[in-house]
């Protein structure tokens, strides 16, 4: 696939997006150590990372480490209206912007010199306008390929601007430490430390054999490629999601069968309610879960027929849950979650004669209405009434 010989792609990424929305809300939070989310840390301004508080801390460790730090509740409405109007900036400056998050995008501004200048000049004046627009600081990587210009704006954080020019590529990305590579996490980097493979620059001096040796095929070959920057992957609009999901912190209280059911019945009735409103139906229900130590399994089950039914993706995760609660007896959880995944556009699903008696998508579609009408907090099924919700993240729209 062509790659540009121009660094044209710019990675756009706000900085502490939930943290610096209240610190621009409020000037008392400016230049001071913010966490937002009280239970569990879902953001902190980098005047609180510097005390290493970090996402997803409990929000005791995260007071015991920054003490003076201020704790907010946080107001997903407010952070959702933000990204609204710094994805209004991208699009006005180029039409080819590929959303990752909601606080994050891949924009490609080649072919616009004659238009709007050189990509640093855009990227120059992106900064600015969403800074003046929006109010929020915004850091941007530019380079050849995309995951080098996702590496640049996390080497340029925060608040930063930096160019990878193509003949300086390698010199910039070998140094790096080899957590920069995309899909290096805890797991990976540990195996590769343990052979005394820390930077970027020695996992490329590895053949692909002997990195698909150490690290399995998909991996192997993945990391080979990036740490030689070879991403031929183009910013790509109108990309639908290939997943939904969504996840509860628990915190480290033992927790009982019937309240994990709970949790999972609020989580199913969230997402299936996102799987409808976008017009997708899911055949993979997959139960991910977090238990003391921090390690992590996953559990999926396959439906027969591709749903957005409540009832049957409810049934599923139930069955995931109850075959994973030896598990989590034996090594207590702190996170459970749920992602719906093979998504296909409801259009295109063959539809199934109705033999049982079942209600089907009747039930869901009148609960859809009446919350559309009314407001989320309008109906609600019985084993959740009076029961804390949890956090609903704001998502890019699919």
């Amino acid at each position: 696939m062509f790659v540009s010989d121009e660094a044209a792609i710019l990675h756009a990424d706000l900085d502490a997006f939930y943290a610096s929305v209240e610190q621009r809300d409020d000037p008392r939070l400016r230049a001071r150590p913010v966490i937002v989310g009280g239970g569990v840390v879902l953001a902190a301004s980098y005047e609180a990372k510097a005390y290493g508080v970090r996402t997803a801390m409990t929000g005791g460790q995260a007071r015991r480490l920054c003490p003076q730090a201020a704790v907010v509740p946080p107001r997903m409405s407010v952070y959702a209206e933000a990204s609204k109007a710094v994805f209004a900036v991208f699009r006005h400056t180029t039409p080819m912007v590929e959303g990752l998050s909601i606080d994050e995008a891949f924009l490609d501004v080649s072919g616009l010199r004659k238009i709007s200048g050189r990509p640093v000049d855009i990227a120059v004046r992106l900064r600015r306008e969403v800074l003046e627009e929006v109010g929020l600081p915004i850091t941007v990587g530019v380079a050849r390929t995309k995951f080098l210009a996702k590496v640049a704006s996390g080497v340029a954080k925060p608040d930063g601007l930096l160019v990878v020019p193509p003949d300086g590529e390698l010199d910039f990305l070998h140094p790096l430490p080899v957590e920069r590579l995309w899909g290096v996490g805890p797991v990976t980097a540990e195996k590769l430390r343990k052979r005394g493979i820390t930077t970027v620059g020695e996992v490329a001096g590895l053949t692909e054999n002997l990195l698909v040796s150490m690290l399995g095929r998909a991996s192997g070959r993945h990391l080979h490629a990036l740490a030689r920057n070879r991403d031929p992957r183009p910013v790509r609009t109108g990309v639908r999601r290939r997943s939904m999901g969504a996840q509860r912190a628990l915190g480290r209280r033992r927790r009982s069968p019937e309240e994990l059911d709970t949790f999972m019945v609020g989580l199913i009735d969230r997402l299936c309610r996102r799987l409808r409103t976008a017009k997708r139906v899911s055949r993979t229900v997959t139960l991910r879960l977090r238990f003391d130590d921090f390690t992590r399994v996953t559990r999926s089950h396959t439906l027969p027929q591709a749903t957005a039914e409540t009832p049957v993706i409810l049934a599923a995760a139930r069955e995931l849950l109850c075959a994973a609660l030896p598990m989590i007896e034996a090594q207590g959880i702190t996170l459970i979650g749920i992602t719906l995944g093979n998504l296909h556009d409801d259009s295109a699903v063959q539809l199934a004669l109705p033999f049982d008696r079942a209600t089907g998508p009747a039930l869901d579609t009148a609960v859809d209405d009446v919350r559309d009408r009314f407001g989320s907090a309008a109906i609600t099924r019985g084993v959740l009434l009076g029961r804390d919700p949890g956090i609903s993240v704001p998502l890019l729209p699919d």
